[in-house]
């Protein structure tokens, strides 16, 4: 079956691409306009001539990633770290500690003036009086539950000064 089809690109450009893509952590529209822009990337590439179209359409990176699996990303760094060991940039001693960044990862903290957030504080609120004893005359279970769908129906409609209510 050879010939048929559209020859493949060559494996230098998408593993290129796709170490320049988690070393800056780009998503793939915003590598494809970085890339023709930056000379370096496209040396790093394989690319001797500066280019003024990207080589690629994006969809190829998410094609690309889908047939490399999750074992040959691995393999892919199991070979940068043997190649940064075999040229001495990367020593025995290098390995003894792990630094890991986590301040870009998604966190689950509400702003502070969230309604949910003054819901959950009311819910912790009322079991703590429970539990020791304190007899309230009202915990507005119900009435904070219908206040919380209302605050964000009123922020969804962008009635700003209702949801403060």
């Amino acid at each position: 079956m050879d010939g048929v089809g559209c020859p493949g690109k060559p494996i230098r450009l998408m593993v290129g691409l796709l170490y320049l893509k988690y070393t800056f952590s780009e998503s793939d529209e915003t590598l494809v306009s970085k890339f023709i822009e930056n000379p370096y990337w496209q040396y790093f590439c394989g690319f001797e001539y500066f280019q003024h179209s990207f080589p690629i359409d994006p969809n190829s990176m998410t094609r690309f990633r889908q047939r490399l699996g999750a074992v040959g990303a691995e393999e892919l760094f199991e070979e940068a770290l043997n190649t940064a060991r075999r040229t001495g940039h990367l020593l025995r001693s290098h390995l003894n500690k792990v630094n890991i960044d986590t301040t870009v990862q998604e966190k689950a903290i509400a702003f502070p003036t969230d309604a949910r957030l003054y819901h959950k504080m009311r819910q912790a609120l009322v079991r703590a009086a429970q539990s020791r004893g304190i007899e309230l005359r009202q915990s507005y279970k119900r009435l904070s539950k219908r206040a919380l769908a209302k605050q964000g129906r009123y922020s969804h409609a962008r009635q700003l000064k209702r949801p403060r209510r």
